[in-house]
């Protein structure tokens, strides 16, 4: 059973729909930009909820050391506009593992139609902010689809 608020794990990854609010656009009705990443921390959040190695355990430690993950790098592409109403699907998929990094692919979508594109760099961080490499356990749970 998975909890449909925070999307489901799919064959490639992890799907988040989204329903655009007006709080999410501008004054045209069209989604502002930097709502977007708002949009694709939810989708990373979710697939590490749902393969059981969320926010909260990581940093209480059930893995190990305690630790957390930040964003080190984005690259963005905006292909479209959304708009108030629209009924978005994030989907989120590993990559490329490191033993400290993690190279996430984004891709926010409207039905077929791709709107965003996001290449995202993750890096694991000891909770003073240091770098650290990641447990054997999280790095199975976030092994791309096929490996």
């Amino acid at each position: 059973m998975t909890d449909q608020l925070a999307g489901c794990l799919t064959p490639s990854g992890h799907e988040l729909r989204i329903r655009v609010y007006f709080e999410d656009t501008d004054f045209s009705g069209v989604v502002y930009h930097a709502r977007y990443l708002n949009f694709l921390e939810r989708g990373r959040s979710d697939l590490l909820r749902l393969k059981g190695i969320g926010h909260g355990e990581l940093l209480a430690g059930k893995f190990g050391p305690s630790m957390a993950f930040a964003v080190r790098h984005m690259d963005i592409d905006f292909l479209r506009p959304a708009r108030i109403d629209d009924v978005l699907t994030v989907e989120t998929r590993t990559h490329r593992l490191g033993g400290a990094r993690i190279l996430l692919i984004q891709r926010i979508t409207r039905g077929e139609e791709a709107l965003v594109e996001a290449k995202v760099k993750v890096a694991v961080i000891s909770p003073e902010g240091k770098p650290m490499r990641m447990p054997a356990a999280v790095l199975a749970q976030l092994a791309p689809a096929g490996d």
